[in-house]
């Protein structure tokens, strides 16, 4: 008795599962080959952006090959080529070279570039602050201490990977302007901050010494 109502059961399991198939049939076919189409779309997806990026890669080294070899012209232009259309990481780095190059034929140009890549809010924080400090450093003969103050104050906070470079010019910057308070004041962040590079550390102390002593305290 038990084998028939077994023998039943799998009678009414199997007559259930072909009424679903016979309903639900088109959406699961359908399903499976949006899967297949996905996936392939996918690793097509993949290719194509490790081809790009190997085709940035190559074009990138054939750019900084040009700069090595003194041909700024060729170099800013492959640069300038790669900016437009490479994977976006190669379009960063392209941009600061570009301007890197432009500053061998016009430093005020160069400075324009740098900027425009400091205020673009679209890259992560490094890439714009390590422009500041390039445009910084282009104008740092001409520009007064408070064009300075403006430009590298807001990457010589704690939190800035560049904040020892902008620091140290900042304090240059006090001292060529007679500033003796403001040199003090970046001369004391640049001391006092634990991960200040000891080369820099060194080169703050001996700006330290060029100060006029500090008036004793009766």
């Amino acid at each position: 008795m038990s084998e028939i109502f077994n023998e039943v059961d799998e009678e009414l399991r199997r007559e259930r599962l072909r009424k679903l198939w016979e309903k639900y049939s088109i959406y699961i076919v359908g399903a499976a080959i949006l899967i297949v189409v996905g996936v392939g779309a996918w690793r097509g997806y993949e290719y194509y952006e490790a081809k790009q990026a190997a085709e940035a890669s190559t074009a990138f080294a054939a750019a900084a090959e040009l700069a090595e070899q003194n041909k700024h012209a060729e170099a800013e232009a492959a640069f300038d080529k790669i900016a437009a259309s490479a994977p976006s990481g190669y379009r960063m780095l392209a941009r600061l070279r570009a301007a890197a190059e432009i500053a061998v034929r016009d430093p005020a140009l160069a400075v324009k570039r740098y900027d425009e890549i400091a205020a673009d809010r679209r890259l992560p924080a490094p890439y714009r602050d390590l422009a500041g400090i390039r445009a910084a450093g282009l104008v740092m003969d001409t520009a007064n201490y408070n064009d300075l103050v403006q430009r590298l104050e807001p990457i010589a906070t704690a939190d800035s990977a560049f904040r020892h470079t902008a620091r140290e010019l900042l304090a240059l910057s006090a001292w060529r302007a007679n500033n003796v308070a403001a040199t003090r004041q970046w001369i004391d962040k640049i001391t006092t901050d634990a991960e200040t590079p000891g080369s820099l550390r060194s080169r703050a102390d001996v700006l330290q010494a060029l100060l006029p002593p500090t008036a004793s305290k009766s």
